[in-house]
């Protein structure tokens, strides 16, 4: 330990709302918190035009503008905040014991507890025109975006529950639905494909590819390509929805914290507890099922109280 010359009280590992919720709570309790901001400073909602959904914006508000306001108020109570990813953790797993987290490769920086909120992010189809057009109508979340599109004709690509759970949530509010699904199959429950094949306004198409997305500024339509018969077709949409899967940013936290199946962070039930002590997650790190701003806001709060009664119960 002699090579150790400072060590932190709070070191907070991504931003975006569970981040900088935590700073701000962390900050408040006196905690001196620095924020890295990762590889996505801000988060998913710095792609994301507009927010409508997060209590305290009545007109709605702008995700970058919103994520510089989050990181304003985190600052104003003393969060360091700085730019730079961690690369590499070596977490104690003793009581008390004290992290090393590598950031950008070289930077090493010693803490008493860390709290991560690396997110998660969404996979998309890879397509030149559909990543020209994110945030001009093609959307990871339909929950998040589907408002905009009422009464219009929109299409999502998926196959699981979750596409066929938006798939469904949007035909509510939608005029067409079109579910667009690779194989000659649905992957989703057997509930969950009654569902949507008892939907009058949603309609599947299997065996079913997007070859293009179609639209200047914003989306206009769509290029499909039947991958068994290698027709291809056409239709005018609005919006498209990619539900294909989130793959959770915790590579580097393997063999070291707990995860699912999938490499979401578990936490211990009720809290933002990790399996090591001093340890905190929060966010969509390790929710899969939510995945909203408010939702990551509030465990990052979770975060910050926890690492707090943490310090507190080892100082006493």
């Amino acid at each position: 330990m002699s090579e150790i010359s400072e060590v932190i009280k709070c070191l907070i590992i991504g931003s975006g709302p569970a981040g900088y919720t935590a700073a701000i709570y962390a900050a408040r309790a006196d905690m001196h918190p620095v924020l890295y901001t990762g590889m996505e400073p801000g988060g998913q909602l710095t792609t994301t035009t507009e927010v409508d959904n997060f209590p305290g914006y009545p007109e709605g508000i702008d995700g970058p503008t919103m994520m510089l306001q989050l990181q304003a108020q985190a600052e104003r109570f003393g969060t360091k905040v700085h730019i730079g990813m961690a690369t590499k953790a070596e977490f104690s797993e003793e009581e008390g014991g004290i992290h090393k987290i590598t950031i950008d490769g070289n930077k090493v920086i010693y803490a008493k507890t860390v709290i991560i909120s690396t997110g998660a992010t969404a996979k998309y189809l890879g397509l030149p025109s559909e990543q020209r057009l994110r945030g001009g109508g093609v959307s990871a979340c339909a929950v998040c975006d589907g408002f905009f599109y009422r009464n219009q004709d929109v299409a999502i690509v998926g196959a699981g529950d979750t596409a066929a759970e938006e798939a469904t949530y949007l035909s509510n509010i939608c005029k067409s639905v079109t579910m667009l699904v690779r194989k000659d199959k649905m992957r989703a429950s057997k509930a969950m494909q009654h569902k949507v094949a008892n939907t009058p306004n949603l309609r599947v198409l299997y065996n079913t590819e997007v070859e293009e997305v179609l639209g200047g500024d914003v989306v206009e339509g769509l290029r499909m390509i039947n991958n068994f018969t290698q027709e291809t077709s056409e239709i005018a949409i609005t919006g498209l929805f990619i539900a294909i899967g989130h793959k959770p940013n915790t590579d580097i936290f393997a063999d070291q914290l707990t995860m699912d199946e999938t490499g979401y962070l578990i936490t211990d039930a009720k809290t933002a507890k990790t399996n090591l002590p001093g340890v905190f997650a929060a966010g969509d790190v390790q929710d899969k099922d939510y995945r909203q701003a408010i939702t990551a806001a509030g465990s990052g709060c979770m975060a910050a109280l926890d690492a707090e009664r943490y310090l507190t119960m080892m100082e006493s």
